[in-house]
């Protein structure tokens, strides 16, 4: 089964089975298409209309709470500070296209081992 979502600009979903029946032995692919604005005879809303919406009808399984933001924020802020506090880089840079930085292969070296190409 081929499962198929659209999310822009028109919105719907596709699923593609194999049936057979009665009178066809071997099995045929068979879609079977969504489409929002055809079924609806309307266009979907647009993100933050839905979002507006969501807000006012007092629907929060989609928010974060507030404590939930202000913990990620103390954890991260803690991280950032230590960075300023020991002057180090963000994270080892290495040019694109290439394996990696050597401080990856230092890093599992310390327990002699090594990375393995797949």
């Amino acid at each position: 089964m081929n499962n198929n979502t659209q999310i822009q600009s028109h919105e719907g979903m596709s699923l593609r089975h194999h049936v057979t029946n009665s009178r066809m032995p071997r099995a045929q692919p068979v879609e079977m298409n969504f489409k929002y604005g055809a079924a609806f005879s309307a266009p979907s809303p647009e993100a933050y209309e839905r979002l507006l919406l969501d807000v006012m009808a007092g629907d929060a399984s989609l928010f974060m709470r507030r404590d939930a933001v202000e913990a990620s924020w103390a954890w991260i802020t803690d991280i950032i500070q230590g960075w300023k506090d020991h002057g180090g880089k963000w994270l080892p840079e290495y040019p694109a296209g290439t394996w990696g930085p050597v401080e990856a292969d230092k890093l599992i070296e310390t327990d002699e081992r090594k990375w393995r190409l797949v």
